[in-house]
């Protein structure tokens, strides 16, 4: 049997039956191992996203309100991730806000209005790609606010939450966590990729150069807004489909839902892929 990584017209002329096939894609190790692991990952992908279709029917049931919030560095798989979850929910009571920068009228406002009316109503769960959390590491990264603005922010954003928690909003803030190399790796693949090249941004060409100063801000972030009532949420994602299964569970953990004991895979995010920010202290990024 070839050893080659390619398969060969001969290859399949010798093949009798589909343990043969089975046979052949193992001694192409690479293959084969590559082949297992994105079955598996789209079996578990299909079962917790028939959990997340239970507990959206709950939280409409109950009435509760659910904002998911999704942070990190460029490139780090915020969009993957929600795309993911939000794939078979219901539109109805679901919703995915990326607001786009700040209108000239938005920037006179109190800095969290524009968010607070995105906020999930009544049986509604929302996701954030990226949040009011822009002003905690973009901004003033990017200068794009004064260093005032950014202190005002870190005083009032436990404040904000804590009324959220208070009135009954459910809140999950993650941070995806993504090495330099493997940020890189896939800004070269946003270039090569004309499917992708729209994702590319100034801000992405600036993201390698300036990664010292993101982790400073990123450190500052978590020391002043990880609370008990609105914990930060590690996700190493340089595995990609890890990092989107282990969100999900996570997520699914934290709510005692109708038919949850008939899940059909486990639903204990790894503590190795999911962590408190307190918990993490080998940091990727």
């Amino acid at each position: 049997m070839s050893t080659k990584k390619t398969f060969t017209t001969e290859d399949f002329e010798n093949l009798e039956s589909n343990k043969d096939l089975i046979e052949l894609i193992k001694g192409k190790s690479d293959l084969y191992n590559k082949v297992n692991k994105t079955l598996l990952y789209t079996e578990e992908l299909r079962l917790l996203q028939i959990e997340l279709v239970k507990l959206q029917r709950w939280i409409s049931k109950e009435n509760k309100r659910v904002a998911v919030i999704f942070e990190g560095r460029d490139a780090a798989g915020k969009g993957g991730n929600i795309r993911r979850f939000m794939e078979h929910l219901n539109p109805r009571s679901s919703k995915l806000v990326a607001l786009n920068k700040p209108t000239e009228v938005e920037k006179g406002q109190w800095y969290f209005q524009r968010y607070i009316k995105e906020l999930p109503n009544p049986g509604e769960i929302v996701f954030f790609d990226r949040s009011w959390y822009n002003r905690a590491v973009v901004e003033p990264v990017m200068d794009f606010c004064t260093q005032k603005q950014y202190k005002e922010f870190l005083v009032q954003v436990p404040e904000f939450e804590h009324m959220m928690y208070e009135d009954g909003v459910i809140i999950i803030k993650f941070w995806l966590s993504i090495s330099k190399e493997e940020q890189l790796k896939r800004f070269e693949e946003r270039k090569e990729n004309p499917l992708k090249r729209w994702k590319f941004s100034p801000v992405d060409k600036k993201g390698q150069t300036l990664w010292d100063k993101y982790t400073h801000y990123k450190s500052e972030m978590f020391s002043k807004t990880h609370t008990s009532y609105s914990p930060w949420m590690m996700i190493k994602t340089n595995d990609k489909q890890v990092a989107r299964l282990e969100a999900m569970r996570h997520v699914i953990s934290q709510f005692n839902y109708e038919g949850k004991e008939e899940a059909k895979t486990t639903l204990t995010p790894d503590p190795n892929v999911v962590m408190r920010y307190f918990r993490s202290n080998t940091n990727i990024d």
